[in-house]
């Protein structure tokens, strides 16, 4: 059977072969998703969805307000299950000289945010 098959497939299939017996050079799992329940914001302090975790409800968080995290702390990590979009801020007081981003609330997860955000926004609308 391989003598009437082209040379280049009977490499490419051996080479296939040879990658999936071969550790390490099997394809990664992909990045697991922060666990963050429909109706929270959920914060990582690091990459990854991993380290400290801090949870927002809706019904805690006055909309459309600088929401600043504790002192001393920022998020790398962010989850937007509220249902309205939600805005991070570099700055601790919701500036919009340094960075910014807006996550739509219909289910984001960023695993890795461009900037540590020390401040959020939840929108109306």
């Amino acid at each position: 059977m391989f003598l009437s098959m082209p040379v280049s497939v009977i490499v490419a299939a051996t080479a296939l072969a040879a990658m999936a017996l071969t550790p390490g050079l099997a394809a990664a799992a992909p990045p697991t998703l922060g666990a963050c329940a429909a109706g929270e914001l959920c914060l990582w302090d690091k990459t990854g969805f991993k380290g400290h975790r801090q949870t927002y409800e809706l019904a805690g968080i006055d909309i459309e307000s600088c929401v600043a995290l504790p002192e001393g702390s920022s998020v790398a990590s962010i989850a937007n299950r509220t249902g309205r979009p939600v805005t991070t801020y570099q700055s601790a007081k919701c500036g919009e000289t340094g960075e910014f981003q807006t996550y739509p609330g219909s289910g984001t997860w960023e695993p890795e945010s461009p900037y540590r955000a020390r401040a959020f926004k939840v929108w109306e609308r």
